[in-house]
């Protein structure tokens, strides 16, 4: 993409993200999700990486996804539909790697999350939160795998960069960047955000839009 063309999504993105998005549904189930419409967006990844920040940051709203300090807490797919006449759903998945859940309760909600990214053709892309402070783990890998299994386009986007020395995070940045080269179904580019700061939101809102004009 050219500098002018990035200005541009990168405005599309900002336009977007200001309008009005609102919960519209969550599901426990694959039997309760809502009918497919427009194009959806998801957001994986290991307890308490910051999607439900993200989420708020991305959207201007302190309040629209629920956050927690307890691991485990979203236990079900929630929904969220941008601006009328957008056709754009942003989806907030239960987070995975949390030890402190039984097991049968593991089981269910990764079983919901694996039907999910098999049979839902309205979904464009994954993206895959990973902490900008400890890089990607075996559980990461495995989640990443699937979706290569599952045929999934997903791309990372690295969270809590402020959190981090500059130095560290060129080095994660690189790692993953290195590790994204042997899965198929990954986006190359890697996004670097942090939800206190704003840094890598307008990029990432921009990635969006462009998914959206790629699918219109």
């Amino acid at each position: 993409m050219t500098t002018d063309t990035d200005a541009k999504l990168i405005e599309q993105g900002r336009l977007l993200f200001a309008g009005e998005w609102t919960f519209i549904w969550a599901s426990p189930s694959i039997e309760t999700l809502p009918p497919m419409a427009g194009m959806e967006v998801a957001f994986a990844g290991r307890s308490n990486v910051g999607k439900s920040s993200l989420i708020n940051s991305l959207t201007g709203r302190n309040a629209l996804a629920r956050t927690s300090h307890t691991p485990g807490r979203t236990q079900e797919l929630i929904f969220f539909e941008g601006p009328d006449g957008s056709d754009f759903r942003l989806v907030d998945m239960p987070g995975y790697g949390y030890a402190s859940a039984p097991k049968v309760k593991i089981a269910s909600w990764t079983k919901l999350i694996y039907n999910f990214l098999q049979g839902r053709a309205s979904l464009a892309r994954v993206y895959v939160l990973i902490d900008s402070r400890h890089g990607l783990k075996d559980v990461d890998l495995d989640v990443l795998k699937s979706l290569d299994r599952s045929a999934v386009s997903y791309q990372i986007v690295l969270t809590k960069a402020d959190q981090v020395k500059k130095s560290e995070l060129e080095k994660t940045f690189e790692e993953v960047r290195t590790e994204l080269r042997t899965h198929p179904a990954a986006f190359p580019d890697v996004l670097v955000t942090s939800s206190r700061t704003g840094d890598g939101m307008a990029e990432l809102r921009a990635a969006m839009v462009r998914l959206l004009n790629e699918r219109n």
